[in-house]
This record gives structure tokens, C-alpha cells and sequence, in this order.
């Protein structure tokens, strides 16, 4: 089991679903886990609304701090993955371990305006995008990859459009 932790600045979007679509699809194989440096301390409402949608349950749904994931006592993270450019530029925390890391931007759904139909598209390509990634990530054959390799490899996935 591989503990992956997805970061974005407000963890109430894009790392929500990551996580919701790791979690789901790669259910007996990863542990996924999301946060923010500055947390929103909500899950927008759609983001939670397409978790669900895959089955994800919706205790997990929360916005939390990555202070979280530094203390003792929490999951060891083997993979920390960035999916907004403002927590790719942040100082993170030095999570014990030494995890690998990536950075997967994707447009911030949440920062679009329009009616509701613009908005629900702008969810849905971001998920789609995740999804798309995630599936990478997971035809990955971790066992047989060191961990340069990994690396390189969950960079090149972030460059998938």
C-alpha cells in the first residue's frame, strides 16, 4: 500500500478530487490522502458533489492543514503531489521519509465564474484531467521502479493534458 498525498493552497478542489479518484480507483493498492497550506476549511460544493458521484465517502471530505501529515502519529507519505501552481512554489514541510514528489497543475475550477452550468464544466475538466493522471499513476510498475525512476515517471504524468 502506497500513501499519496495530493496539495493545493486551499484543499477544497483540486485536491479533493484527486484524492476522492486515487482512493476509488485505486482502492487495495493506494491511500490517498489531500490538504492545503492555507486551508479554505470547506469542500466546494461540486468538488464534493463528483467525489461522491465515484463512491467516495463523504466523511473523508474535508479541508485540512498539511501540518496534519508532518506530526507524529500520521501516515507515512511515499508520494506528495502538487495539483495548483501556487503550492508548487510554497516551501512545504519536510515530510519524514523523504517522499517522492510531482507537481500535476490544473486550472482551478473554483476560480471560475458563470452560472452553474460553466462551473459544473470547469469541475468536470478538472476531474477528467485527475482522472486521466491518476490512471497513470496507477499503470505505474511501482515494484520494478527505484525511486529516481519514480520520480521522473510522476513528473511526465503531470505533463498529461
Amino acid at each position: 500500500m502506497r500513501n499519496v498525498l495530493f496539495l493545493c493552497t486551499g484543499n477544497s478542489a483540486r485536491s479533493i478530487l484527486a484524492e476522492a479518484l486515487l482512493g476509488t480507483l485505486g482502492q487495495g493498492r493506494f491511500a490517498a490522502y489531500s490538504a492545503g497550506s492555507q486551508p479554505a476549511g470547506r469542500v466546494q460544493p461540486i468538488a464534493a458533489e463528483l467525489a461522491m458521484e465515484l463512491g467516495y465517502p463523504a466523511d473523508r471530505l474535508r479541508s485540512k492543514s498539511w501540518d496534519e501529515f508532518a506530526t507524529p502519529g500520521a501516515p507515512t507519505i511515499d508520494f506528495v503531489i502538487t495539483v495548483c501552481d501556487n503550492a508548487a512554489a510554497e516551501t512545504c514541510p519536510i515530510w519524514p521519509g523523504h517522499p517522492a514528489s510531482a507537481h500535476w497543475g490544473v486550472p482551478d475550477p473554483a476560480a471560475v465564474e458563470g452560472d452553474d452550468e460553466t462551473k459544473r464544466r470547469a469541475y468536470l475538466a478538472a476531474m477528467t484531467t485527475l482522472r486521466r493522471r491518476v490512471e497513470l499513476l496507477l499503470a505505474l510498475p511501482l515494484d520494478k521502479l527505484d525511486r529516481l525512476s519514480t520520480q521522473a515517471r510522476l513528473h511526465e504524468i503531470g505533463k498529461t493534458p
